[in-house]
């Protein structure tokens, strides 16, 4: 939907707008209190039924001959701060607050406040500390101790440094060993590049002694024991980037090198589940 900014336009348009005068309905009382509220709705709700009639109102996708694309807001672009402007200065108006031009929302939309950066100033800093300590001492093995965590409120001030806990540790057994892992820990596949997808199940049956049942990229299921047997076997022979691409139904960064995976799986000598870590996998 193209945009207009012809104030002629705005003027015929509206010239030819008739508001209907506002006349009150017969019979209507208005509820005091939850059980007139109640009362007056027939002791029941009827939510379901009016989303419903809502539905039905609506026109049919292949009625209308436009679609919505979702864009994304940037201040710079003039057609998004033009929308962003006369939306703005019309909630004002409901309000008797005085409106701006484009050129001075666009400065508000842009604007840092001090606060904030002298907030994210102070974190930076407390984040640079805890670098040091480990690009600083590289052959020293630091206990958890030495790390410390930052709580700040520049509003009172207040300021105070902790001690960090360790991360919770899931134990896994793999091939008849305990293996402890943290979610700060991930398998990582970064010399086998692009495989198929049967080669990658077949390297977790091979290292690790597991059998996939279900594998997954973000919110899409890639892989699962209970899918289409016919569009498994299709999937098995694409390599793991056309998978991803196939099920997401977008494009991989042409900068992108890693793609992150999540895995149940099954040991194949006791077929008990098996939690491990997510997989970052090297495709490129």
């Amino acid at each position: 939907i193209e945009g207009n900014t012809d104030e002629e336009y705005f003027r015929k348009v509206l010239g030819n707008i008739i508001v209907p005068d506002f006349v009150p309905q017969d019979g209507v009382k208005i509820a005091a209190n939850d059980a007139e509220a109640e009362e007056n709705a027939g002791g029941g709700d009827n939510v379901d039924d009016e989303c419903e009639n809502i539905l039905n109102d609506l026109p049919k996708p292949g009625e209308v001959s436009w679609r919505l694309k979702p864009i994304d807001f940037d201040k710079d672009v003039d057609e998004h701060m033009l929308f962003v402007t006369a939306c703005s200065n019309l909630r004002a108006m409901n309000y008797s607050i005085p409106t701006e031009d484009t050129h001075r929302s666009r400065a508000i939309a842009g604007r840092i406040i001090p606060a904030i950066a002298t907030t994210t100033a102070l974190v930076t800093g407390l984040i640079c500390l805890e670098l040091y300590k480990i690009v600083g001492s590289p052959r020293k093995d630091l206990k958890i101790e030495a790390y410390k965590n930052g709580f700040l409120n520049l509003a009172i001030p207040f300021m105070t440094l902790s001690e960090p806990t360790a991360p919770a540790k899931t134990k896994a057994v793999v091939k008849g060993k305990e293996w402890e892992w943290t979610a700060w820990d991930s398998i990582d596949m970064i010399d086998q590049g692009d495989i198929t997808l049967a080669a990658f199940m077949d390297h977790f049956e091979k290292e690790y002694n597991l059998e996939i049942s279900m594998l997954s990229h973000g919110v899409s299921i890639l892989y699962s024991f209970f899918a289409n047997k016919k569009k498994i076997e299709e999937r098995k022979k694409m390599k793991m980037s056309e998978v991803v691409m196939s099920v997401t139904k977008k494009e991989i960064p042409s900068n992108q090198l890693y793609i992150v995976f999540e895995i149940i799986a099954n040991d194949l000598t006791t077929d008990e589940e098996v939690e491990i870590p997510y997989v970052k996998y090297k495709f490129r």
